[in-house]
C-alpha cells in the first residue's frame, strides 16, 4: 500500500462518500503502538522517508519505519530527557527542503530559538549516519509554528513571527543551505517567543492564504508589496494552539478552529458572521468549556495544547482532534497537570433540519487514555487505506495510532 499525505486525503474522502464507504463513529476504532516510551520529543512527523511506499513515523532523532514502525534509525544523534524538563524538539515538518525527491526534516529546537533541517541522504537514509544539518532560520518565536503553502507559490514556507512580526521564511537557493529570508507581513507587536497560537488559510475566501494569531488575522493582499499586511483585530482566546480555517457551519465561508489556552482549558469554533461595517465577525461557539466543572458529554481535559483538523470518519466533514498536554510544565504548575492524558477526535454533525450554529454539534471520541499531545501531532494516511492515521510525540513517549 501506497502512503498518501494529508494533501491527497481530500480524494480519498471524496471516493469514500461517492461509495457510501464512510464510517459511523462506531466504526473508527485506532490501534495505538508504542514507538517509544523515552521522552525525545514535543513533536511528531509522518512522511515516507524511504520512500518505498509506506509512511514512516518522525519521533524527535528517529525515523521509524513503516508498516510496523518496530524499525528505527537516527536522524541526529538521540538524547533522552527527563519529563520533568522539557526536549530540544518542539516542533517537526516532514518536506522535501532541496527538491532532490527525498523527504527532509525540520526541527524548532525551542521556542525562540533556531529551525534547523535535516537533508536526507538517500539511499542511505536506513544507515547509521548521513543526515546533513542546515540552519533555516537562527529565530523561531511562537510555540505553534506551522509549514505551509502561504504565498501561492506552490512551495511550503516556514510561517512564525521572530523579533515581533509575523512572517514566513523559506530557502533563497534550490540547495536550502543558505539563511533562509524572512518576509514580513505585520507590524511589530509585543508577541515574544513563547506566545502561543498561530495559524495559516484563507479566512475570507479570495484565494490567497492569510495569517491567524489570538487577537486577529492579517490579510494577504492580492499582490504583496514591502508593506504589512491588513490586519483585522479580533479575540480568539488567550492563545492556544495551532489555529484552522474550515467551514464548519457548511455555508461556504471559512470558520476558525482553536483552542483557548493551551495550559488552561477551552476549545472553541468561530463562526464567521458579516461585521456591521460589512467586513467579517466572528462568533465564539464553545466546544470544551474555559472552565474545569463544564464537559461536553461528560468530558473535559485542561491544557489542548496542540490541534489537528482532519476528516476523520470519511463523511466529508472536518472533525477535529486535540487532547491534553502531559505534564507541559512538569507535575505542577498547570491545571490539573497530572490528569489522565486522553487523546479524543471529536465528531462534528450537522443536523440538516436547523440552521446556523444551531445545526451544529460535536461528539467527543476517545482515542486513548494514555498519550496525550504535546505541542504539535501529526495526521496522514500511512498505510494508504483511505483511513486518517496520527503520530503523537510528547513527554510519555511517541506514538503511532492506525486507524483500522
Amino acid at each position: 500500500m501506497m502512503f498518501v499525505p494529508r494533501s491527497h486525503l481530500a480524494l480519498l474522502v471524496l471516493l469514500a462518500i461517492i461509495s457510501n464507504r464512510h464510517l459511523s463513529a462506531a466504526d473508527v476504532q485506532f490501534e495505538k503502538i508504542v514507538l517509544t516510551d523515552r521522552f525525545h520529543a514535543e513533536a511528531a512527523g509522518v512522511g515516507d522517508i524511504d520512500g518505498d511506499g509506506q509512511g514512516d513515523a518522525i519521533y524527535g532523532p528517529f525515523w521509524y519505519a513503516g508498516p510496523s514502525f518496530a524499525e528505527r534509525f537516527p536522524i541526529y544523534p538521540p538524547e533522552d530527557f527527563d519529563p520533568h524538563k522539557y526536549s530540544n524538539n518542539f516542533a517537526t515538518f516532514v518536506a522535501d527542503v532541496d527538491a532532490d525527491g527525498h523527504l527532509d526534516v525540520l526541527v524548532n529546537v525551542w521556542p525562540g530559538k533556531e529551525v534547523a533541517w535535516f537533508k536526507n541522504p538517500g539511499d542511505s537514509v536506513r544507515q547509521a549516519a548521513g543526515w546533513q544539518r542546515q540552519l533555516a532560520f537562527p529565530t523561531v518565536d511562537n510555540e505553534s509554528p506551522t509549514y505551509a503553502d502561504i504565498n501561492g507559490d506552490g512551495r511550503e514556507e516556514l510561517c512564525f513571527h521572530t523579533d515581533g512580526m509575523l512572517g514566513f521564511a523559506g530557502p533563497s537557493d534550490p540547495s536550502g543551505t543558505d539563511r533562509w529570508p524572512f518576509t514580513a507581513c505585520s507590524e511589530k507587536e509585543d508577541w515574544q517567543r513563547y506566545t502561543h497560537g498561530l495559524g495559516v488559510g484563507d479566512v475570507n475566501g479570495d484565494g490567497r492564504a492569510d495569517f491567524l494569531m489570538a487577537n486577529g488575522w492579517w490579510e494577504q493582499p492580492a499582490k504583496p508589496g514591502r508593506g504589512p499586511w491588513s490586519k483585522h483585530s479580533f479575540d480568539f482566546g488567550s492563545g492556544g494552539a495551532q489555529m484552522h480555517v474550515a467551514d464548519i457551519d457548511g455555508d461556504g465561508d471559512g470558520d476558525i478552529v482553536t483552542s483557548l489556552a493551551a495550559h488552561q482549558y477551552g476549545l472553541a469554533w468561530f463562526e464567521q458572521v458579516p461585521a456591521d461595517d460589512g467586513g467579517i465577525s466572528f462568533t465564539r461557539h464553545l466546544i470544551l468549556p474555559e472552565n474545569a466543572e463544564g464537559s461536553l458529554s461528560g468530558v473535559q481535559f485542561s491544557q489542548p495544547h496542540a490541534v489537528a483538523v482532519a476528516d476523520v470518519n470519511r463523511d466529508g466533514l472536518p472533525d477535529i482532534i486535540t487532547g491534553k498536554r502531559y505534564w507541559a510544565h512538569g507535575p505542577k504548575g498547570d491545571p490539573d497537570a497530572g490528569g489522565t492524558p486522553v487523546l479524543y477526535w471529536f465528531e462534528l454533525v450537522r443536523n440538516p433540519a436547523s440552521q446556523g450554529p444551531e445545526a451544529v454539534s460535536f461528539k467527543p471520541h476517545r482515542i486513548d487514555n494514555a498519550s496525550g499531545v504535546g505541542t504539535q501531532l501529526a495526521t496522514g494516511d500511512l498505510n494508504g487505506d483511505g483511513r486518517l492515521d496520527l503520530v503523537i510525540g510528547n513527554k510519555r513517549g511517541g506514538f503511532v495510532f492506525l486507524q483500522r
